[in-house]
């Protein structure tokens, strides 16, 4: 009798940018500061950098 090994698929997790779901070994991550995020590639990256850099960075107002 032939043993048949299951497939077991791979974990998936979600773009932090587009929410795209791509296998985990594919994933790009970064740490930050208390969690990993993960991203489907550069631009999702370059995209929620971006995005991080214009939240951090104070607005600037003028005062008369």
């Amino acid at each position: 009798m032939i043993e048949q090994k299951k497939i077991i698929a791979p974990e998936k997790v979600a773009c932090e940018v587009c929410f795209k779901e791509i296998p985990l070994s594919e994933a790009t991550s970064v740490k930050a500061t208390d969690y990993i995020v993960y991203y489907c590639g550069l631009e999702c990256y370059d995209q929620w950098k971006k995005q991080k850099d214009q939240k951090e960075s104070p607005a600037s107002v003028d005062k008369d």
